[in-house]
């Protein structure tokens, strides 16, 4: 006569632990695009914090007492190159090349 030392609810209650660890995260699967082709939500996540650095780096220039016109000067490429960089990531442009 063998007793098991775990009893029905011991079982139920790591069967329910287990499954809330077993539920997938949402940054294992890959994005998939939204419909029509365009993914602007991802690029707009993917290009803000380069967005908020480069104007960070406006501010600073001009913050610091020097010509603001050097801190202008750097805005025109660092808006360019956020534009670009949004339009790659919103039509995924390379994905095929992968």
């Amino acid at each position: 006569m063998a007793t098991s030392s775990t009893s029905a609810d011991d079982e139920s209650e790591a069967d329910a632990g287990a499954g809330a660890d077993a539920t997938p995260d949402e940054f294992e699967e890959p994005l998939q695009p939204e419909t029509g082709g365009k993914n602007r939500r991802r690029a707009a996540l993917a290009v803000l914090p380069f967005l908020f650095i480069g104007l960070g780096n406006v501010v600073l220039i001009v913050g610091m007492g020097t010509e603001p016109l050097w801190g202008f000067a750097i805005l025109p490429p660092v808006l360019f190159c956020t534009v670009l960089a949004y339009i790659v990531f919103s039509t995924d442009f390379l994905d095929d090349r992968t």
